[in-house]
């Protein structure tokens, strides 16, 4: 997402804003539709873009960001190393998979270019477990 451009965030088909582009890696289209979080931090740097094929968020190496969160997981008190896979990693399972977003759409957001890639960020949660089971228990 670093290079992130203007151009890139669309209106969906929804009506709302998306970030829609193709990923480096796999030169698959990976859709995003944008929280509201996420557009409050974009349109803080928005004034600052001059032009279409800018970046629209400040542009830091990943080694200097993830030094940063490195530093805010130090003064957190958290003990685990934080870099920007590890975000990613927590979007796919806790952010989406843990709270009922298909895999099938994560795989999508992901730029994933098959199921079984995604596959392998899905550790499902005991608790994610529990309350399908419950769903299951209420059908039979």
């Amino acid at each position: 997402m670093k290079l992130l451009t203007k151009a890139e965030i669309q209106i969906g088909i929804d009506g709302n804003r998306w970030i829609i582009k193709r990923r480096i890696k796999t030169d698959q289209r990976s859709s995003i539709p944008l929280l509201p979080k996420a557009l409050k931090i974009l349109d803080k740097y928005n004034w600052q873009i001059k032009q279409y094929n800018e970046p629209v968020l400040p542009v830091l190496s990943n080694q200097k960001l993830n030094g940063y969160l490195s530093e805010i997981a130090e003064l957190c008190g958290i003990t685990k190393k934080i870099t920007t896979h590890v975000g990613r990693r927590t979007f796919a399972t806790t952010v989406t998979l843990s709270n009922g977003v298909p895999i099938e759409t994560v795989s999508k957001m992901l730029g994933h270019t098959n199921l079984a890639t995604t596959q392998i960020y899905a550790k499902v949660v005991d608790t994610k477990i529990s309350e399908d089971m419950k769903k299951l228990k209420n059908l039979i």
